[in-house]
């Protein structure tokens, strides 16, 4: 299939690669020339502007945005929607809050436009393992554009294979799925991102935890000198806690046991936020999730005024005055 692609960063200009590399035909375009010009070499066909880009495919076509959520994804979006003819569809597989996509997908409907959302994770790495998608929108565009979700997907691999009943839609195992109508597949991967924070937060403290096991301030038998890089290594295998998250921190810690080239200041990318705002839509406790959002935003101050005044409190009532922080 031919499909343009927009947004030609870590994960767009892969996802054209991975793409070309099944013979899918993708016209790129980015507003940094030497991103297209990367591109092309790689034997994409180059676009210097969006009306460039929608003149090189051929109806019914397909484009692929792959830019920051919010502004830019729709500026984007609304552009190609004056560009575009009726029949033709805009997918957006970078972050967007699903609700833009059901206000977006409106839109385009209105000029007989259609809109795909693929929630898309695999990061840097999807060139070679391939892409989990979770797509929304309207099953013939997405069953239409079945050839280029099923290249961009990992495919079964060497995971084993769940017992799932007969009937049971294939392309699940294969590493993507149709979530549901349009802002459906943003959904899920917002979902997915939430549980995303709460894994990384239960290994950030379960080895900040191992970590700090040799402080003067345990008793001397308590104390232990833990290998962490061992440690993370030997969960890898067997464990009930492995995971890809658990690789990538094994790798980590064999790098750098004491992970200095990194501040310990954590950024979220707003799904975070967005799932916890689902949760509180739909009354559903999600301690787990919003206690690692806001450990995120924690990581970022030294000290907080709140921690500052906690400290005033406990003085103010016990004399407790402040410890030196932990070494």
């Amino acid at each position: 299939m031919q499909l343009g692609v927009i947004g030609l960063g870590r994960m767009g200009g892969d996802i054209a690669r991975r793409l070309m590399r099944a013979e899918h035909g993708c016209v790129v375009y980015d507003r940094d020339a030497k991103a297209v010009e990367a591109l092309a070499r790689d034997g994409g066909a180059p676009a210097y502007d969006l009306a460039d880009l929608v003149s090189q495919l051929q109806p019914p076509r397909a484009v692929w945005v792959m830019l920051p959520a919010g502004g830019p994804t729709d500026d984007t979006v609304a552009a190609l929607g004056a560009l575009m003819d009726a029949g033709d569809t805009v997918i957006d597989g970078g972050n967007s809050f699903y609700k833009d996509d059901i206000r977006r997908a409106t839109a385009l409907k209105a000029k007989g436009q259609t809109y795909v959302d693929v929630g898309t994770s695999g990061g840097v790495w999807g060139l070679e393992r391939g892409y989990c998608l979770m797509i929304g929108g309207e099953k013939d565009v997405v069953d239409r554009l079945d050839p280029i979700f099923k290249a961009l997907a990992p495919g079964v691999g060497n995971i084993p294979r769940t017992p799932r009943p007969d009937g049971a839609d294939r392309r699940a195992e294969e590493g993507y799925i149709h979530a549901g109508p349009a802002g459906a597949g943003h959904f899920v991967k917002m979902i997915h991102n939430g549980v995303e924070y709460g894994l990384m937060q239960a290994y950030a403290e379960g080895f900040d935890i191992l970590r700090n096991r040799t402080l003067t301030s345990l008793p001397q038998a308590e104390r232990f000198d833990l290998n962490l890089p061992d440690i993370a290594e030997v969960w890898r295998r067997g464990s009930v806690v492995s995971s890809w998250l658990l690789d990538l921190t094994a790798e980590a810690l064999a790098r750098d046991g004491d992970l200095a080239g990194f501040s310990g200041a954590v950024a979220d990318s707003g799904e975070g936020r967005w799932t916890i705002e689902a949760a509180l839509e739909e009354a559903v406790p999600a301690d787990v999730l919003s206690a690692a959002l806001f450990a995120r935003f924690r990581s970022r101050e030294e000290h907080t005024f709140g921690e500052k005044l906690l400290s005033a409190m406990r003085f103010g009532f016990g004399g407790h005055v402040e410890q030196a922080a932990k070494g």
